[in-house]
This record gives structure tokens, sequence and C-alpha cells, in this order.
């Protein structure tokens, strides 16, 4: 465990450098990252139709094409983003320069899931890097497979100081709440995100905590029920139904339930055949 004291000790040794900070330096570890997804696409499918037997298609418009998307629009917005922002002057201001100039906040943790271990791991990474932070990457050790490619990866691609991976499971995911970051992202289920923000809350650690929860749907008696129970069954069993906006349940006019589940059992049927499995 004392690696990880290490890891996070070296991460914010790098961040207090300062080499993070600058427009030009986070730019260009977006374009590393970018180009890391596109070098190594095929590598992040196998590994993610190693864990969870995500078809290419599906993996990839899952796990691929959002990470691209984002940092496109990061890479061309964050010069706005991060720029100074005037504002009004007062009385006492009047003969000052006033404006709103943005501070990375530090070390960041991303603490990754299981379901999505590829993207749910690099959309709050390209958030963290755009700002000049420090990143302590946790991927799920659940998606082992994929686990190992972002350690293997980021390493070739990124600053190795300021952005490490932490692989491993329970031991080494406690070991690292027990260290002090400026931001924590955890992605999973409520029982740990408590745990998460227990030890956050041990230093004053903000916390973005991503953890579903339950997601009714209503239909109304008045809408195109063949569309809503199509899409409610894609909501419902897309990636096997092991997302967090999942349909849980659904809430309609007694009057329509009956054909709310005749619809569904067809499109089942229609996207899925017979033997399910296969």
């Amino acid at each position: 465990m004392e690696r990880i004291e290490k890891v996070v000790r070296q991460a914010r040794a790098a961040f207090n450098s300062g080499r993070s900070r600058s427009l030009e330096f986070r730019i260009q570890q977006l374009k590393a990252l970018e180009r890391m997804v596109k070098e190594k696409e095929k590598e992040i499918l196998a590994a993610l139709h190693a864990d969870l037997h995500k078809g290419g298609p599906n993996a990839y418009s899952h796990e691929i094409l959002g990470v691209l998307a984002e940092l496109a629009l990061t890479m061309e917005k964050l010069p706005s983003w991060a720029a100074p922002q005037p504002v009004k002057k007062n009385l006492m201001t009047m003969r000052d320069e006033a404006y709103i100039n943005f501070e990375p906040l530090g070390v960041v943790l991303i603490i990754g899931a299981w379901n999505y271990p590829f993207v749910l791991v690099m959309h709050p990474l390209i958030g963290a890097i755009a700002a000049g932070n420090a990143v302590v990457v946790k991927p799920s050790e659940v998606s082992e497979n994929t686990a190992q490619l972002v350690a293997d990866l980021l390493p070739q691609y990124l600053d190795r100081e300021l952005y490490p991976v932490v692989t491993g499971g329970v031991p080494e995911t406690t070991e690292l709440l027990t260290q002090r970051f400026d931001h924590i992202l955890y992605t999973g289920n409520t029982a740990v995100g408590k745990i998460v923000m227990a030890a956050a809350a041990k230093h004053l650690t903000p916390v973005t905590l991503e953890l579903g929860g339950k997601s009714p749907c209503y239909i109304d008696k008045d809408c195109d029920l063949a569309v809503a129970c199509r899409r409610i069954t894609w909501g419902k069993y897309t990636n096997c139904g092991q997302i967090c906006v999942a349909p849980d349940y659904i809430l309609c006019d007694p009057s329509i339930q009956s054909q709310v589940v005749e619809n569904i059992k067809a499109t089942l049927l229609e996207f899925y055949g017979e033997d399910v499995k296969s």
C-alpha cells in the first residue's frame, strides 16, 4: 500500500510543478488521449468483449463514440472555457482590473464502474485534464481486461506522473480513499457511494457521485403505444439492462396495461429473437 501513497504523492508533486496548468499542455494531453482512442480502438473493443461480451457496434457506440465527441468538443471550447471572465466593476473596484480566473483543483481521483468500464473513466478524465488537474485513475476491477488495458495504455500516451493508473480491488480503493484528494468522482452503487463520501468528508474533499437510482416510465393513454414501448424496451435492455437509466418500472392507465405488456413482448422478440442468449 506504500505504492499507492507514493503514486498520490508523485501526482501532487507533478501538479505542484505547475506543468499541467498551461492551456498548450492541456490540449496536447487531450490530443494524445484522442490519438490513443483512435490507434487502440481494436484493443479497447477486444477488452470490452472479453469483460462483457459487448458486440462491436454496441461497444463502439457506447464506449468510443462519446469519448471522441467529448474530446473534440473540449479541445474546441477549452480556450474560451479557460479564459478569464470579465466582471462588472463597482465603486470599490473601479480602478482595478476585475475578472474571474479559473484555477484547477489539484489532484482528482476517478473511480470507474464495471458496466461501462472505458467511457466512465475517460469522460471524467477528459474534464479533469481540461481543467489542468493531476488525476489518479482507478478503473473497476470487475471488468479486469479493460482495467488492465487502461493501466497499460495511459502511460504510453499521457504524462505518467500527472495521470497514474491504480489497479486492484477493495483493499486498493480503501487505501486510495485514505489519501487526500481535491475532488473525487465515483460511479457505482449507493453503499460504496456512502463510503466514498465519508472518506472525502475527512479531508473536506468535494465529490461527484453518480449512483444510478430508480427510473420510472409513465405511459399516457393518448401516446403512440408502439413507439413508447419500443423506446422503453431499448432503454431497459441496452447493455443487458446494466445502465443507471434503465427503466425500473412502468406506470400506465389500467386500460392499456395488457397492450403495454404485449407490445414489449413483441419488441423483445424483434430485437433478440426466440433464443436471447445467442
